[in-house]
């Protein structure tokens, strides 16, 4: 691997460059905003700082993405007192001693009762909640945002829900789209923002003035949504 350098507008990006045995070009932006380069076997350095500077654009939207992006959450202790959020309200864990294994948020507490407190398995019941909350909202989000890009003639998208750490959301294939589990603690308001700008990308895949005009058209406040969520602290 080698370090390479060009000089886009009044920005500078870095690149790690290493060659392989694929016939074009890829370009991957990683979630500490590092970008590596892997390009075919062969190619010359000014072929491949040139294509570097034609996806120019592309790869400073993708460090200013994630440069909005919250740092890594802390570590959790999963005992009484810490505290969770879900669709922008704030929940105060409370570890209960039970037979069953059940969680309850109820008047502002994340109720877990456990056979016992071992902070492992509180883990395991929280996050599996948290999965749980967000396969159900964000299906019936995603049915509710369809409706308003229907009219394009997009196909009704696959939903997968996974824990990322680097974006909200993401267009995989022309038919599917997935979610960052932890957006389900982020208001409806801002979940719907998400499952729209994917729902968008089925229609113009890239990030450009296309795209743009395509998202204002469905949602005229998506810059102040994108605002609320990107200032939002979402601790888990």
């Amino acid at each position: 691997m080698t370090i390479h350098s060009i000089e886009y507008g009044n920005s500078r990006i870095e690149f790690n460059l290493t060659y392989s045995t694929r016939k074009t070009l890829g370009i991957v932006v990683r979630p500490d905003a590092s970008v590596d380069v892997t390009a075919p076997e062969g190619s010359t350095l000014e072929h491949i700082k040139a294509l570097v500077h034609k996806r120019g654009h592309w790869i400073l939207r993708q460090q200013q993405d994630l440069a909005r992006y919250p740092d890594p959450a802390p570590a959790r202790d999963y005992v009484s007192g810490e505290t969770y959020t879900c669709l922008g309200r704030r929940y105060r864990l409370k570890v209960l001693e039970s037979p069953k294994d059940i969680v309850k948020p109820t008047r502002g507490w994340l109720r877990v009762y456990a056979r016992d407190r071992d902070p492992a398995r509180i883990q395991r019941l929280v996050e599996a909640w948290y999965r749980a909350r967000a396969q159900h909202i964000f299906a019936k989000r995603l049915e509710a945002c369809y409706r308003r890009v229907q009219h394009l003639g997009i196909p009704y998208p696959a939903l997968a829900v996974r824990k990322m750490q680097a974006r909200w959301g993401s267009c995989p294939g022309p038919d599917r789209i997935l979610l960052n589990t932890r957006l389900v603690q982020a208001p409806i308001a801002c979940i719907d923002y998400v499952i729209l700008h994917e729902l968008c990308h089925l229609a113009e895949p890239n990030h450009g003035v296309r795209f743009e005009v395509l998202l204002t058209r469905v949602l005229p406040d998506w810059r102040e949504r994108r605002e609320q969520l990107n200032m939002m602290e979402l601790p888990w």
